[in-house]
């Protein structure tokens, strides 16, 4: 868990005080993700650094596990945080076992569990530990180098893991993949991550919680259905943008949208839902095949009900309002 509580950095420039971060108080549960968002110069990234201590606080206190990390040694407090950036700085004259390695070894480890990790890293991110520990940076991808970022970042099994815009560099087809690989990850290894992101699609696909900044103050800090939903001001609305309504379809299932009591009339379905569709795939599906709902099963195969588009637009209006 880490608590952030009434943290303020104030910079002096020309005889003037600049309020980087104004006051932001929020907390961020065990193994949750939560996106900072926010324009250019919000206060999301000095707010994320300030979390290792690479800036220093003006005031306030921030605890993981219920521990100020104020009174930490900084060495050891950023040794013990994983930290992944947009530009993945691995060092290009290391392979990749000994980049993954780089934190280990500073702990003591021992050569052979420093290459076990690795290995397991490789595999978690995946990437074939046979074709990829001897490479080098050079060698990949951007988006391979990306993975081995993070899986530099999971190399001492940290609790807290920093990203601060670590797939901005990526194309966008390959960015929805490492996404998708990366929530992957983080089913299995739950992890406690703060976010750095531009972008409102991504953090509702990643987050558990978003932080909308602005000007070093916290606009809104909730859930990304209650961001959407109910934005807390119009400067959150303009943010999230006008198509909000259309951003819910990720995060609700045809489960969410079932039509209690409904009956269709005779006729075979052109299509059956699964459950956990989300609801960009049910509506795709019911334009494709021009209907106005459609069967759906569960994870077991047996039918649970039907979805339709009556029952779509009720569970999105109030993102209209």
């Amino acid at each position: 868990m880490i608590t952030i509580e009434n943290l303020v950095k104030r910079y002096t420039q020309d005889n003037a005080d600049f309020l980087a971060v104004d006051n932001v108080s929020m907390e961020v549960g065990k193994g949750e993700i939560c996106v900072l968002l926010g324009p250019s110069g919000c206060g999301k990234t000095t707010t994320l650094k300030i979390i290792n201590r690479l800036i220093s606080p003006t005031s306030g206190k921030i605890c993981i596990d219920g521990q100020d990390t104020g009174k930490f040694d900084v060495v050891a407090l950023r040794r013990s945080i994983g930290y992944v950036i947009q530009q993945v700085g691995l060092f290009p004259n290391m392979t990749i076992e000994q980049n993954i390695g780089v934190v280990p070894r500073l702990l003591g480890w021992d050569a052979s569990r420093i290459r076990r990790r690795a290995a397991e890293l490789l595999e978690i991110v995946a990437l074939d530990p046979a074709v990829f520990l001897k490479r080098y940076p050079k060698q990949l991808s951007g988006g391979q180098q990306q993975r081995v970022g993070v899986a530099r970042a999971l190399a001492a099994d940290p609790p807290v893991m920093l990203m601060d815009e670590p797939f901005g560099a990526i194309d966008p087809i390959n960015r929805e993949a490492i996404q998708d690989e990366f929530l992957k990850i983080q089913r299995a290894v739950k992890k406690t991550i703060m976010f750095v992101s531009h972008d409102i699609d991504e953090a509702v696909k990643m987050a558990d919680k978003i932080a909308i900044f602005r000007a070093g103050k916290l606009e809104q800090f909730d859930a990304p259905d209650r961001i959407l939903s109910a934005p807390a001001n119009e400067f959150v609305a303009n943010f999230v943008g006008r198509d909000r309504a259309l951003k819910r379809l990720r995060l609700l299932t045809a489960a969410d949208a079932l039509a209690p009591g409904f009956a269709p009339g005779a006729g075979r379905a052109p299509a059956t839902l699964s459950a956990t569709d989300d609801l960009r795939i049910v509506v795709s599906l019911l334009y494709t095949h021009g209907v106005n709902s459609l069967p759906c099963s569960d994870e077991a195969g047996q039918h649970v009900g039907y979805v339709t588009q009556q029952r779509i637009g009720e569970l999105l209006g109030a993102a209209r309002s």
